[in-house]
C-alpha cells in the first residue's frame, strides 16, 4: 500500500472518511491539521500555506481542504467577510461544492460551522462542532476549532469540558494524544482549577516537550497563583522546547514578559518586546502576535513607562485593520495603539465604523 493510500485508509479507520479521491489531498490536508495542532509551521511542507496551496491544486474539488483552510483563516480573525471579497468568496465558494457533492453527515456540519462562523454565530458554530465531536469524539479539527470558538466568546466551562467530554475516546498511541492534556488544562485554569491545570500540561509535557500550548497553560497557572519567580524560571528553563512553536512563541513570551512586569523589571519587559514580541507581529502579521504586541505595551505605559515611540511602529501593523470588526477583543487592543500614538483619525475611523455596524 502506498504512503497515499495508507493515509486515506487511516482517516477511513479513525471513522473520520474524507471524500476525496486524491490521496496526496489527504496527507496535505493531515499536514496542516498537524501544524494547526502544534502551533508549528513545518518550513519542509512550506508551512500551512504552502499545505494549503497545495491541498486545493490536489483535489480543487476537496471540501475538507476547503474547510480546514478556509476555517484556519477565520479563526484567525485576521480579516473578515465583511471586508474581504476574497475571503467571502472561499466561504461562498465551500458551501457551494458542499451541495455539489455526496458527503458524510460529518462534513456538511463542519461546512455548516464554517459558515456559521463566518457569519459571526459563534456560538452556533461551537454548537455544531459539538455536535460533531458527539458522534466523532477523535476529530481534531472540531476539537481544535471548538477550542477555539469558546475561547474568543469567553465560555470557560464549555471550552473544558468540550475537551473532558472527548478525552476518554482518546488513546495514548493516537496521534496528537498529548495535545488533548495541554488543551483540557487550559479549560481547567480558566475554571480556576489551577492545581490540576498544572499537573495535566505537565503531563502532556512529559509526553511532548515541544508542546506550546501546554507551556501557555502553566504559564497562565503561575501567572494565576502569583508565583513570579517559579514563572521566570519555567519559561527560561523550557524556552528551548517552546521557541519552535512559531504560530505561538510570541505569545509565550508576553507571558515571560508579564513576570517582569509584576517584579517591576520594565527594562527587561521592553527587552521582550523589541527583540521578541515586535519583531514576530511585523513577520507574521498574525493577530493574536498583534494584539499581544498592542497588550504589552498598554501594561507597560500603565506602569510608567514610556513606549510611545513603540505605538507610533506598531500603528503600521494595526491601522489596516481599524474597519475589520472580527472581534470586539482585537478592536480594544487596536484602539489601545491609536490612542497610545496620538492618531486622532484613525482612533475615529475605529469608534465611528464599529457604531455603524452595531446599528
Amino acid at each position: 500500500m502506498a504512503a497515499g493510500d495508507a493515509q486515506e485508509a487511516a482517516w477511513k479507520s479513525e471513522g473520520l472518511p474524507l471524500s476525496t479521491s486524491s490521496n496526496e489531498a489527504c496527507k496535505l490536508y493531515d499536514a496542516i491539521l498537524s501544524q494547526y495542532v502544534t502551533w508549528r509551521n513545518d518550513e519542509t511542507l512550506g508551512g500551512i500555506e504552502g499545505c494549503i496551496t497545495a491541498v486545493k491544486a490536489a483535489d480543487p474539488d476537496f471540501v475538507m481542504g476547503h474547510v480546514i483552510s478556509t476555517g484556519l483563516e477565520l479563526v484567525g480573525t485576521g480579516s473578515s467577510v465583511l471586508r474581504d471579497e476574497r475571503l467571502a468568496s472561499a466561504v461562498r465558494k465551500t458551501v457551494e461544492l458542499a451541495n455539489s457533492q455526496e458527503l458524510t453527515s460529518r462534513e456538511r456540519n463542519h461546512v455548516k460551522a464554517m459558515e456559521l462562523f463566518s457569519k459571526g454565530a459563534l456560538h452556533k458554530a461551537c454548537e455544531v462542532w459539538e455536535g460533531i465531536l458527539a458522534e466523532h469524539p477523535t476529530d481534531m479539527l472540531a476539537l481544535k476549532f471548538a477550542h477555539d470558538g469558546f475561547f474568543y466568546l469567553g465560555e470557560q466551562i464549555q471550552m473544558r469540558d468540550s475537551v473532558a467530554r472527548v478525552l476518554p475516546h482518546w488513546k495514548p498511541h493516537m496521534p496528537f494524544y498529548s495535545y488533548l492534556k495541554g488543551m483540557y488544562s487550559f479549560g481547567l485554569l480558566e475554571t480556576h482549577f489551577y492545581d490540576e491545570a498544572e499537573k495535566m500540561a505537565k503531563e502532556g509535557l512529559a509526553l511532548t516537550p515541544q508542546d506550546g500550548w501546554s507551556v501557555h497553560a502553566v504559564a497562565h497557572v503561575h501567572e494565576m497563583k502569583a508565583e513570579v519567580d517559579k514563572g521566570l524560571k519555567f519559561m527560561a528553563s523550557t524556552e528551548k522546547d517552546w521557541v519552535v512553536c512559531d504560530m505561538l512563541a510570541c505569545h509565550n513570551y508576553w507571558h515571560w514578559a508579564l513576570y517582569h512586569i509584576e517584579k517591576g523589571n520594565y527594562e527587561a519587559a521592553l527587552k521582550i518586546f523589541d527583540e521578541q514580541v515586535s519583531q514576530r507581529c511585523v513577520k507574521s502579521g498574525a493577530m493574536l502576535d498583534t494584539v499581544d504586541a498592542c497588550s504589552l505595551l498598554y501594561r507597560l505605559e500603565l506602569e510608567g513607562v514610556s513606549v510611545k515611540d513603540h505605538y507610533r511602529e506598531l500603528l503600521q501593523v494595526t491601522q489596516p485593520h481599524t474597519e475589520d470588526h472580527t472581534l470586539l477583543f482585537n478592536d480594544l487592543h487596536f484602539l489601545m495603539v491609536s490612542l497610545g500614538s496620538k492618531e486622532t483619525a484613525t482612533t475615529q475611523r475605529l469608534l465611528e465604523s464599529l457604531q455603524e455596524l452595531a446599528k
